[in-house]
């Protein structure tokens, strides 16, 4: 006893060792981004830090009544109703309890970190829920997968201060403590899965895939006749205590009763409840043909409750499902209905290489991994592979649920590794039994085993471990530089190579920011595209028109049309909306392919979904169906705000030596000189990747154009004198 205690005791400590490293690297392999461009918040999202900033500096009451008057105006947000408010406690929260230890860190710094800090709960999360599933061995194997696999690093580097930087490790504890319940038949682990899934809800808008991949789990067993008192007690409990819960988040509210996102895990519960009286009641009577009427009884119930949950979503009672979710089963919904959707560029399908990219060798143990749990098919790998199912299909959809496929497939690839490892690489058991040979003398079974040549031979182990070894290294290799230059670049501050290689900084969205930020009124109103809205608010502390959250599509749309109407045109919805500076991202000169013309079919799109008798998409492109910026470019292009104002004073650039050239695009610009008369240039940055214009005021604006129509007069004057002498060609 006390030797199997020994190994017992030491493979416990190897656990804890191997834990601590798998630790430490998904923490060191997240720094890179803070290594090479410190310390900084760097995602187009900083909302969150700020909203942290109000929560440190005035307490949780007053950050949760706070109206911000910076966003949308005029129309402003409610914080507290309109955010998921996990992100941000927790930060608060672990900032009170380090200074409580007298340990000063400022608040930037634990939102910096916290993301590569949570990485390492990730990955004991993995580690819990795979050893759950198969062995300890294979969760070791899993939780150093998940540690690296830049599926996941993506969106938790250090520096990245977003809701998935805790969800990932909020959305596997739950599945953990899910599974635990169901095997075990605990309403303690119940009550743990619906305390965690209340943290989910609080944290992000991805908990809606809990709420549908559990009720779907439960479903699928009672299908399979696997109905039982612990599955019964598990969900009961999860899901009173977590829909309770969760409805206490106000952005959150009546939706888990009024929503069909949620209706799945509703109609599971009442399924259940009548699954579980037929099971009572056929347990006290015998007839087969009452049996059968229960059966009956049950299945009518259940389809009559589909045809009111139909009939309510038509009457408006029940919300029908967001776009977000119509888009996820019809590739081309959000592109035809709800452009601003399609817009994003992490809401368009998985390229097929991205897997690849994200998942490197583990594309290829995933569904080894799968197949494994189906041979087996208990209840908790019921749940692995209708995840695996659904996560596979969905990540395929959208490049951003990548982060959700990513976990399952680090689970099923440990499963896989392990299971080869065991069969082909372990030492082979002792066996005190005794074979016969063919001269009839008895010899151990052991030896006889040994002696066979095959893959049970002795030095089979080497012929598997050595290539498994091999595949890891290479995995951990490629996770690290993926990691190091895809992932680790800020939003804000981007690098290139010299010709001599050498790294060079770009920093021109502090710049603006700075610049606006000490040359502007405090309550000056800047309008630019919603994807920097949140910058401009956070970092330049100045009002914006639109941002981020995307929450009224009609005020993006009207930005939209400001874009894309003529410049006295889209004067006037300027002053309609009191714009005192206009921003636009131009990336022409140094190839910056992020800017505003790139994305300014978008802008068209989303303005003619509002506005379509003033804004048409078909009105700028070329009869022949071309998007063009050069001569080429029809004039509804070419006449536009955002054109003029990305284009304008480009030529001098070049000095008239040779013809202006947008590095982006690959084309020469247009030869005609631009000129503004509604707005001034204000600023422009080092590298003209942020331009900002002020809004002329009417009294300035008529001079202004009065001088443009003398200018323009007296250039007609100067061309018709020089064509007379014959020193100008006709056109």
């Amino acid at each position: 006893m006390s030797v199997l205690s020994g190994a017992d005791t030491e493979a416990r400590a190897m656990r804890v060792v191997i834990l601590a490293l798998i630790f430490a690297v998904a923490f060191s392999t997240r720094l890179f981004s803070v290594v090479r461009f410190e310390s900084v918040i760097h995602e187009f999202d900083p909302f969150n830090y700020r909203t942290t900033q109000k929560l440190v500096a005035d307490g949780f009451y007053e950050f949760w009544n706070w109206f911000d008057e910076r966003s949308w105006y005029p129309l402003g947000r409610v914080v507290g109703g309109t955010v998921y408010p996990g992100l941000m406690v927790t930060a608060g929260v672990i900032h009170k309890l380090l200074h409580l230890i007298n340990f000063p860190v400022d608040i930037r710094n634990v939102c910096v970190f916290l993301a590569p800090v949570f990485s390492t709960a990730t990955s004991y999360a993995v580690y819990k829920l795979t050893a759950e599933l198969h062995t300890r061995g294979a969760g070791l194997l899993a939780a150093g997968f998940m540690a690296i696999a830049p599926g996941y690093i993506s969106r938790s580097v250090a520096g990245s201060y977003d809701n998935e930087g805790i969800a990932i490790f909020l959305l596997m504890y739950t599945f953990y403590l899910w599974i635990k319940a169901v095997k075990l038949g605990s309403a303690f682990y119940g009550a743990l899965a619906a305390a965690f899934y209340f943290y989910m809800v609080s944290a992000w808008g991805g908990y809606v895939f809990i709420t549908n991949i559990v009720p779907l789990h439960a479903f699928v067993l009672v299908l399979m006749g696997r109905f039982s008192v612990r599955l019964y007690v598990a969900y009961t409990t999860w899901y009173a205590l977590g829909t309770l819960a969760s409805m206490q988040i106000p952005f959150v509210g009546f939706q888990p009763i009024r929503t069909s996102e949620h209706m799945a895990a509703m109609g599971i519960f009442g399924l259940l409840q009548l699954v579980a009286v037929v099971d009572f009641i056929r347990s006290h009577v015998s007839s087969k043909h009452f049996q059968t009427l229960l059966r009956v009884f049950v299945v009518t119930i259940f389809l009559a409750s589909v045809a009111a949950l139909i009939a309510l979503t038509a009457m408006g009672v029940v919300a029908p499902w967001t776009g977000r979710f119509y888009s996820l089963w019809d590739t081309s919904y959000a592109k035809k209905y709800i452009p601003i959707i399609a817009s994003v560029s992490e809401h368009q399908p998985t390229a097929w290489p991205s897997f690849f990219f994200d998942l490197h060798a583990l594309v290829f143990l995933f569904p080894v991994g799968v197949y494994l749990c189906m041979q087996q098919l208990k209840d908790e790998h019921v749940f692995v592979v209708i995840y695996a199912v659904f996560a596979s299909y969905f990540a395929g959809v959208m490049v951003r649920l990548m982060l959700t496929l990513t976990p399952i497939v680090c689970v099923a690839s440990g499963i896989a590794v392990a299971t080869l490892l065991q069969t082909y690489a372990a030492e082979p058991a002792a066996d005190t039994n005794v074979a016969t040979t063919k001269s009839g003398t008895a010899k151990p079974a052991a030896a006889a085993e040994t002696s066979r040549i095959g893959i049970r031979a002795a030095d089979a182990k080497w012929y598997v471990a050595i290539p498994v070894v091999a595949l890891l290294a290479i995995y951990a290799w490629h996770c690290t530089w993926v990691t190091s230059n895809a992932y680790s670049s800020p939003s804000i501050v981007l690098a290139s190579r010299g010709h001599d290689g050498s790294q060079v900084i770009i920093d021109d969205f502090r710049e603006a920011y700075y610049w606006l930020r000490k040359n502007t009124a405090e309550d000056a109103r800047v309008m630019a595209w919603w994807d920097y809205g949140y910058q401009l608010a956070g970092m330049a502390n100045r009002t914006t028109l639109v941002d981020n959250n995307t929450w009224n599509n009609t005020h993006i749309a009207t930005v939209g049309k400001a874009m894309a109407l003529p410049e006295d045109q889209a004067y006037e919805v300027m002053r309609a909306l009191d714009v005192d500076y206009v921003l636009v991202i131009f990336g022409g000169l140094i190839g910056y392919s992020g800017d505003d013309i790139n994305k300014f079919l978008w802008m068209i799109r989303i303005a003619e979904g509002v506005y379509p008798s003033e804004v048409q998409e078909a009105k700028f492109f070329t009869d022949r169906g071309g998007y063009r910026i050069d001569d080429a470019a029809p004039p509804t292009m070419r006449h536009s705000l955002l054109y003029k104002l990305s284009y304008y004073r480009f030529a001098d650039l070049f000095g008239g030596h040779s013809p202006a050239y947008d590095r982006v695009r690959g084309t020469p610009i247009t030869s005609k000189p631009i000129t503004l008369h509604t707005v001034d240039e204000a600023y422009t940055t080092e590298n003209w990747i942020v331009r900002i214009y002020q809004v002329k005021k009417p009294d300035n604006l008529g001079r202004s154009l009065k001088d443009a129509s003398a200018f323009e007069a007296g250039t007609k004057r100067r061309v018709r004198r020089k064509r007379a002498a014959g020193k100008v060609a006709h056109a």
